[in-house]
């Protein structure tokens, strides 16, 4: 929980408590801020175990660390026979398809029957005139 605090964040902290409460009332701060942090644990603990009993037995093993989406992955990659991550990330490769459709498309100019000649292209980007309407063309009308 606290494994990014350094040496230097601790000597400050301390410094800034005994600043703040005094040296005569620091071991009453202290041990107060021991006891809600041992009621909030008991508190958790106890609404834990409820919620299992609650759920059933079905849920004795549940723990609430699973609800994170990486640990429930991970569990479930695990217990499913041990899939590699690899094999996850193939099957979710989409490259060979994208090959494919690039090829398919730069096959279509160059097929038997298909002109590549660019005046008998339909025509995708047309200018528009300033303040108009885009042109109409008479062949679509």
């Amino acid at each position: 929980m606290f494994s990014d605090v350094g040496m230097l964040e601790l000597i400050t902290l301390a410094i800034l408590a005994v600043l703040l409460f005094g040296p005569d009332k620091l071991p009453q701060v202290v041990r107060s801020a021991a006891d809600l942090l041992h009621r909030i644990r008991e508190f958790s603990e106890t609404a834990q175990q409820d919620l299992r009993s609650e759920l059933g037995p079905d849920f004795q093993d549940f723990e609430f660390e699973d609800l994170r989406p990486k640990a429930f992955l991970r569990k479930q990659l695990q217990d499913n026979g041990g899939l590699e991550i690899d094999e996850i990330r193939n099957a979710f490769d989409l490259r060979p398809e994208m090959t494919e459709v690039a090829d398919a498309v730069q096959g279509l100019g160059h097929g038997p029957g298909v002109s590549s000649d660019p005046v008998s292209l339909p025509r995708v980007h047309q200018e528009r005139p300033v303040g108009g309407r885009p042109p109409v063309d008479p062949d679509t009308t």
